[in-house]
């Protein structure tokens, strides 16, 4: 038959040997002395070996029992570390988090993310993924493979929270020597300039840049669509046209390029999307993603 050695008479029989005093063990324990010399005694007898020498003055342990000792410390270690993890899981401070970013956002937003919660959830690991079109990251919430995605405005499925994080500037990005690099300028000063552009037909901003140029008065000539940002913005770089992108595009500096501001406050939305299912970390996750996106003007 197996001895009965159950947590409850383990810890007591480590506060008696830490304490070598059964009234201080009590007091520790916060129980009563009698009670705690009757499981003592209750621990021996279970596991048939003496753990302890007692006297009317002191405690001494038997070799068995400072052996135990060294053993129920470790043991009672592992259990107490088990716990804690699995709350930290629990609470999501620990364990993985997916996260995907569309490209403008993947220059800012991102690496401030992970530094801040390098800082305030050190033991939570970040699967991150950048420079994504907003109708992939909507397309991966939707199968679970994130958790969390940061797009412009896109349906979502069923079962997809979301949350505005932040109204963003839309700005000219224009080859370096640009006659309009001293800006502000207008859109309606791009009206004869071709035009660098995400996928139209994959691309929030993409709609963006039609509708805000529609708005001041012309239709954009597209010379070139790109699915990442890095690449339009080198397209800028190397001549082939101008831009329309949102402000923290302006993260990525490239030699060759320039960013101006327009007079016309043209913006577009940026929103963390996240599935009902995902860990309980992600509401504290899309509140700093709002705080950084809003103080730092970065998307």
């Amino acid at each position: 038959m197996k001895p009965a050695l159950d947590l409850r008479k383990l810890r007591a029989f480590v506060a008696v040997a830490e304490e070598r005093h059964f009234g201080r063990a009590a007091e520790r324990l916060l129980v009563a002395q009698p009670a705690l010399s009757q499981t003592i005694k209750a621990l021996e007898a279970s596991i048939g070996v003496q753990l302890l020498d007692r006297s009317t003055r002191r405690v001494d342990l038997t070799p068995a029992g400072a052996r135990l000792l060294d053993r129920a410390r470790d043991i009672l270690g592992s259990i107490d570390d088990a716990v804690a993890e699995a709350r930290r899981i629990d609470a999501g401070e620990e364990g993985s988090l997916r996260l995907a970013f569309i490209g403008s956002a993947s220059f800012g937003l991102m690496p401030s993310l992970a530094r801040a919660l390098g800082d305030e959830l050190p033991r939570l690991r970040l699967d991150l993924t950048g420079d994504l079109l907003s109708p992939e990251v909507a397309a991966r919430l939707a199968d679970g493979s994130l958790d969390v995605g940061i797009l412009r405005p896109f349906a979502l499925s069923p079962g997809v929270h979301s949350r505005v994080l932040h109204s963003e500037p839309l700005v000219a990005a224009l080859p370096s020597g640009h006659p309009a690099t001293d800006g502000p300028i207008v859109l309606a000063d791009l009206a004869e300039e071709p035009f660098v552009s995400y996928l139209s037909r994959a691309s929030a901003m993409a709609s963006a840049l039609t509708d805000a140029c529609r708005a001041a008065g012309f239709t954009p000539t597209i010379r070139t669509e790109v699915r990442e940002t890095a690449t339009l913005v080198a397209f800028v770089a190397s001549g082939l046209g101008v831009a329309l992108v949102p402000q923290g595009v302006a993260h990525l500096q490239i030699p060759g390029v320039e960013y101006v501001g327009l007079a016309d406050e043209v913006t577009i939305d940026l929103v963390a999307g996240w599935r009902s299912d995902a860990p309980a970390t992600v509401e504290r996750v899309v509140d700093r993603l709002e705080t950084l996106a809003t103080g730092t003007s970065t998307a």
